[in-house]
């Protein structure tokens, strides 16, 4: 059995049409299982851009040993080196800054480059290392954005956004942190026209004595009047 192994390993190291297609059609899968996980969130890039991403780093990589071969020349390896630093425009396109200063698509960037780093192991042969790898990127992107969740939910240091009417509103709202025992320990104010109806948005960095679900803090804020809008920063 083991050379059994052995044999179909080596066979498909090899470069040949069936290699070929089972490198791409295997990169197609890893690509989409990451796609499928982003899809499934919402987010700007999904399953047939992490599948046609990973397909096509592949495909660069079989070109690449293509060229090796029939011309005896190049390096391998080159080409692969240009995916990874173009593929950053495409990553660029998912990050968006929110007008309440919010950084998103962050991790759909960092993942569409790791699917593009993929493609490019399964595309040269190293099989086990494109999987294994997308294997770690799934988990990480479920089980670990539970448990990171599950953390930050109840931190003692918790970053939040608000609008509120009037610097007035604002001073008042502070003296109330201080009544509960919150302290704030940053506080960044932004202009007039990221916000809508002359609303004053402020980012607060507070510090809590004792750990405090961040979803009932962000009920009691919302319920202070003179605030407009409030969410958490993550």
């Amino acid at each position: 059995m083991l050379d059994i192994l052995r044999s179909v390993d080596q066979y498909l190291h090899e470069y040949h049409l069936l290699s070929i297609a089972f490198r791409l059609i295997l990169s197609m899968v890893l690509g989409g299982i990451l796609g499928m996980e982003r899809g499934r969130k919402k987010r700007p890039a999904g399953f047939r851009t992490y599948m046609t991403v990973c397909v096509g780093s592949a495909l660069v990589m079989c070109t690449s040993q293509y060229m090796v071969q029939v011309f005896g020349t190049g390096d391998p390896a080159r080409l692969g080196a240009q995916v990874i630093s173009g593929i950053g425009f495409l990553g660029a396109g998912t990050i968006i800054v929110t007008g309440r200063s919010q950084v998103k698509g962050l991790t759909t960037a960092a993942c569409l480059w790791a699917s593009a780093c993929i493609g490019l192991a399964v595309g040269i042969g190293f099989y086990l290392g494109g999987i294994l790898c997308t294997i770690l990127i799934y988990i990480g992107m479920t089980v670990m954005h539970r448990i990171e969740w599950s953390l930050l939910a109840k931190a003692k240091v918790m970053d939040f956004f608000a609008e509120f009417s009037s610097m007035k509103d604002i001073g008042r709202f502070i003296q109330m942190l201080r009544e509960h025992g919150i302290t704030v320990s940053d506080l960044q104010m932004n202009r007039k026209d990221r916000t809508q109806n002359d609303l004053i948005g402020v980012m607060f960095t507070i510090k809590l004595e004792k750990p405090i679900p961040h979803a009932k803090l962000l009920e009691m804020f919302s319920g202070f009047d003179g605030i407009k809008f409030v969410e958490e920063i993550l």
